[in-house]
């Protein structure tokens, strides 16, 4: 068994603050990171276990095969869509290789600005403290920097919150006539309301200046496997996507994932259904908790700015891990104002979110 560097709680909390997965090795409960809980199911599990050996022992298939894949689960043209080795990998083609200059929303995902090169990226500051996206000042904006990439992720990450369908629409409109592509990262949006409505997968075909961006390992359950895609109308942007892939860029596990994921649509939907019951009775709870004020979730996550007399979110979210043994996400190092007195908590199952309330309740208040 691997032997970790740590012999106290807080050392625990020292070491696993500084990692970026790998935490089921290490026996606390997580909701730092976000995920469905309740897929894949269990006959999933068995057929790639049955296929071990075929899956292990051959090469994956490659872009083309793979994005007919995808293409049959979200009803769209292969040729539409970029297949990638998580997210991630399409973000740092995106960010690091394609734009000359991006755009994006903060407080959002950092990795869109982490990818970047130095002085090809710029910041816009949400409203605050709403954390609301004003698309018409964001276009201005993108605009004077001569932005030729700008991203809005939605459900939003840190704050869980939609931009409205009929603002990103807008939003393209004004970027299209200065070249300006628009990336809408979708990847918390299964976890919406009505997802089908406010999602633009169905309307691709209409702008050429959109692409639609998601992880799969959010809403799928299936960090480990790596597995999010690109879809645009836009031929050339895909080609240019396409070509910072590597040609076996996605493992034979993920590939027989999404062979067989067609099968289990139901399934899918109704653990959507139960995230978001999990969530809802969850932000009821949060809400109840004095002088917290809790944004209402779109997403499976919710943020949280704390009261101005409780301890800073640094500081509740070590003593969480070392009293509770439970790790949730602060903001210190997100581009907003007070950022210290916000936290992130991912929802779990209704019995480990009211044991997490009761944790949170708990801390808030211990003397520094």
């Amino acid at each position: 068994m691997t032997q970790f560097n740590y012999k106290t709680q807080a050392e625990k909390y020292e070491f696993i603050s500084k990692q970026h997965g790998g935490y089921y090795r290490h026996n606390f409960t997580d909701h730092a990171y976000l995920y469905n809980l309740y897929f894949p199911p269990k006959a999933v599990f068995a057929t790639l276990k049955e296929n071990i050996h075929d899956i292990v022992l051959n090469y994956p298939m490659a872009q083309n095969a793979l994005a007919e894949l995808i293409g049959n689960i979200i009803d769209q043209p292969a040729e539409r869509i970029v297949v990638g080795n998580g997210a991630a990998e399409i973000i740092k083609i995106l960010s690091g290789h394609l734009a000359k200059k991006l755009i994006v929303p903060v407080p959002s995902f950092n990795e869109y600005a982490n990818a970047a090169p130095k002085g090809h990226v710029v910041e816009f500051p949400l409203e605050f403290p709403s954390f609301q996206l004003n698309v018409d000042k964001f276009a201005t904006k993108a605009i004077k920097v001569g932005a030729d990439i700008a991203v809005v992720v939605t459900p939003n990450n840190p704050t869980s919150m939609l931009v409205p369908k009929a603002d990103l629409i807008r939003l393209a409109q004004k970027l299209e006539e200065h070249n300006c592509m628009l990336i809408i990262d979708e990847s918390f949006l299964d976890f919406a309301e009505n997802k089908d409505k406010i999602s633009l997968e169905r309307e691709i075909q209409n702008y050429q200046n959109i692409a639609i961006l998601k992880s799969m390992s959010k809403a799928y359950g299936i960090c480990g496997l790596r597995i999010g895609y690109l879809l645009t109308a836009n031929s050339k942007f895909a080609a240019s996507v396409r070509n910072g892939v590597h040609i076996w860029n996605i493992n034979g596990f993920a590939e027989e994932f999404l062979r067989i994921l067609p099968a289990y649509k139901q399934e899918f939907i109704d653990s959507c259904k139960k995230v978001r019951d999990n969530r809802d009775k969850f932000y009821k709870k949060l809400c109840a908790i004095p002088g917290m004020t809790v944004f209402k979730p779109d997403a499976n996550y919710i943020y949280c700015r704390l009261p101005e007399d409780s301890l800073s979110g640094p500081e509740v979210t070590k003593q969480l891990f070392i009293e509770h043994n439970i790790y949730i996400k602060d903001s210190h190092e997100k581009t907003q104002p007070d950022a210290d007195r916000y936290i992130r908590i991912a929802s779990r199952t209704e019995k480990e979110n009211n044991k997490l309330i009761e944790a949170l309740v708990n801390v808030m208040y211990l003397k520094k």
